[in-house]
Formats: C-alpha cells, sequence, structure tokens
C-alpha cells in the first residue's frame, strides 16, 4: 500500500534540489574551481587552481611605441652623421660673398634599418634589449662555455659579461642566455644514419634550471647533420612552446648527400629557415607568446642560400649571427661581407674565448671588447660566447 510523503521528508527532498540547483549555476559561473579525479587520485581545489595557473601563460604581453621602435633599429643602425662642411658663395654679378652649410650625402646607400621586415608583436625582446649569451653542452667541455666550466663559476662569468655591456651600452638592457646545443652533429653515423645526436629532456631540463636562476631566457641551438629543420624542429615543440625559450639553427652542420659533418661546411636555404620561423609562429599564436628569437649562424656565403626570401614575421624576430672565429680584422671582414651586406632583421656577433684570442698571430692578441665590437654598422643585438 503506497504511503503519503511526510512534510519533513517533502521539505528535504525540496532543500536537496535547490542545492543541486546551487551546484550547477557554481559550476557553470566556475567550473575550475571543482575537484577533479586524475588516475583515482582527488585533487583540491588549490591543487586545481595551482595546476591551471602553472600551465597558463600570461596575456600581459609589454607593447611599445612602434616611435620608439624605429629611434632604436636607427640607433642600432649605427652610421655616423652625414658629412656637413660650409662653402662660401661668390657672386658672379656683384662680387658679393656669403656662406652656407652643405650636407655631403653617404657614398653607399644606408641599407639598415631593414625597411622590409614588419613591425614585431608586442611583447619583442629585441630591439630594446641585447641578448648576452653563454653556448654550449653539459656533455662536453669543448663546445663552448656552458660545458667547460662548473655551474656556478659558468653564472659567475655570464654576470661579469653581461655587466660588461650593460656599461658599454648603458641605453640598451642586457638579457642573459644559455645558449644549449640540443641537436648536436656528430663524426659518427649513429643508429639512423643522420650524424647527429639528440639531448635528452633532462639535459635541457637542467639548462632552464639554470636559467631561471639568472632570470635568462633559453636558446636550443639545432645542428641537424644529415637529418633536416623539418624533423628536428617539431621535435622540440614543448620547449620552444614556453616564453622564455628561442631557437637557433646552425647551417655549418646542415649536411645534404650523406657528407659527414666537418669534412665541409654545410648550407642552409632560406626555405628551411622560413619552415622555422612559421612553425615557431604558429606556437606564438596558439599559447600567446611574446615573439619567437631565431637565430641563424653564419660565417660564409655559401652557409645561407636565397637570404632575399628569409621572411621576418610579426611573432619572429630573426638574428643573422656572424659565427666566425679569427682576428678582429677577420671577424669584423666576415661580419660586413655576410651579415650587415645582406641584411635580413637584426644581427649577431660571436666570440671565441680560445679561438679569437692567438698571440702567435699578428692582431689577434686580444678579444675583442663589447666597446669594439659595438662600433660595427649596423651594432648586433645579439652577442654569443663559446
Amino acid at each position: 500500500m503506497r504511503k503519503n510523503i511526510s512534510w519533513h521528508v517533502l521539505a528535504a527532498l525540496v532543500i536537496v534540489f535547490f542545492l543541486a540547483l546551487y551546484g550547477v549555476i557554481i559550476f557553470a559561473a566556475h567550473p575550475r574551481t571543482i575537484e577533479i579525479v586524475v588516475n583515482k587520485a582527488t585533487q583540491t581545489v588549490a591543487q586545481v587552481k595551482n595546476l591551471l595557473s602553472a600551465n597558463s601563460t600570461s596575456t600581459a604581453l609589454t607593447p611599445y611605441s612602434k616611435t620608439a621602435y624605429d629611434a632604436k633599429m636607427l640607433a642600432l643602425a649605427n652610421y655616423p652623421p652625414p658629412i656637413t662642411k660650409t662653402v662660401i658663395v661668390v657672386s658672379t654679378s656683384t662680387g658679393a660673398t656669403s656662406t652656407r652649410i652643405v650636407t655631403i650625402p653617404p657614398s653607399t646607400p644606408h641599407i639598415w634599418p631593414v625597411k622590409t621586415a614588419p613591425y614585431p608583436n608586442a611583447g619583442a625582446l629585441l630591439p630594446f634589449n641585447r641578448i648576452v649569451a653563454y653556448y654550449g653542452n653539459l656533455y662536453s667541455t669543448q663546445m663552448g662555455v656552458l660545458g667547460e666550466y662548473p655551474e656556478a663559476q659558468m653564472i659567475a662569468m655570464l654576470a661579469s659579461t653581461t655587466a660588461m655591456w650593460a656599461a658599454a651600452d648603458p641605453t640598451t638592457p642586457v638579457v642573459p642566455a644559455l645558449d644549449y646545443i640540443a641537436v648536436t652533429a656528430q663524426g659518427s653515423p649513429g643508429a639512423d644514419g643522420k650524424y647527429r645526436d639528440r639531448m635528452p629532456d633532462s639535459q635541457i631540463d637542467e639548462i632552464l634550471q639554470i636559467a631561471k636562476q639568472i632570470n635568462g631566457i633559453v636558446i636550443l641551438d639545432v645542428q641537424v647533420g644529415d637529418s633536416n629543420v623539418e624533423t628536428e624542429v617539431p621535435l622540440l615543440q614543448k620547449y620552444l612552446a614556453m616564453p622564455n625559450v628561442e631557437l637557433a639553427l646552425d647551417p655549418e652542420f646542415d649536411m645534404h648527400n650523406g657528407a659527414r659533418p666537418g669534412t665541409v661546411i654545410g648550407t642552409m636555404d632560406a626555405s628551411d629557415i622560413n619552415f622555422a620561423a612559421q612553425f615557431l609562429a604558429k606556437l606564438v599564436d596558439q599559447n600567446n607568446l611574446p615573439p619567437k628569437i631565431l637565430i641563424v649562424h653564419r660565417f660564409t656565403q655559401d652557409m645561407v642560400t636565397n637570404y632575399k626570401e628569409i621572411a621576418p614575421l610579426p611573432e619572429v624576430e630573426i638574428v643573422m649571427d656572424m659565427d666566425g672565429f679569427g682576428t678582429p680584422v677577420k671577424k669584423m671582414t666576415t661580419y660586413q661581407d655576410f651579415i650587415a651586406d645582406e641584411p635580413v632583421q637584426f644581427t649577431g656577433f660571436k666570440l671565441f674565448y680560445k679561438n679569437d684570442a692567438i698571440p702567435s698571430i699578428a692582431g689577434s692578441d686580444h678579444l675583442m671588447t663589447p666597446s669594439e665590437v659595438l662600433k660595427l654598422i649596423p651594432q648586433p643585438s645579439f652577442i654569443q660566447y663559446q
């Protein structure tokens, strides 16, 4: 026989209904504050919030004035001011004299700043900062500073170097960087015959931790060997999607037709560089990141082909880096011939602690100083030490 529902049971059901309705409203308004279950382990609201915060990217990208950008780019071009002189003018009819100021135009046209490069998006590091990077690989004491010295000593050296650059150019803040060779060319073919070795995540993670200590950025350097840019760069996606990780390509070790790295100087085409730039641009758009920096090393004509087709993007700032060693005169000539005379967007200059300063070679008894490098036309925005 059916029983009547008592008033207190009915009241309880009404309360439950309104509590459920309230929960639905709260869930709709704040869907990220509820508890969730992952792998049978309940996470608290606070843990969920922390997880979401750790994996989100700030939308506050620093804007800049295009007028300020143009002014800074013009300053980086570093051309001397126009020559002016006073000319005495004599009238042929009256013999009266007067003076006027004449400006003598440059003998060669000024090609910096690059007129075709787009303005970068908000949050761009360049040109308002100068990046000073230490280069190397943690597995090797021969490939550069990063692996040659103990961590604490390397950090102290980099701090001293960045301070030196800040003193040489107080108008341009210095950003410290760790340029880590994440894909290294090899003298042996390896299991897949590609003459390159990919560094384990643990090594890149270690570099990221060091960069965090110095409030710096990380540059992942790629030497493709007999592989290619289209294969190697996407494998670094999870790191390149981070706001403080940039990319560098080394055409010297871009081999073709089975050549072994080190036997010949490699070559990279604009199409490969553009692929990398477009890949980075997608990551920037997808993750609301500040513009990425793409560095391309170069010290010969053939290392980079079709340079005029290299296309900087609002999401990607491209730096062509003079990567050669030798006497100051040789380095400056290389910079002029293959970087300054073939403009893309920004420039870089590499300094070798060991290979540049060779006392037995005339004119190479010292490492070029910041003040010497800053005399270059244009001034480099990226400085790398090996």
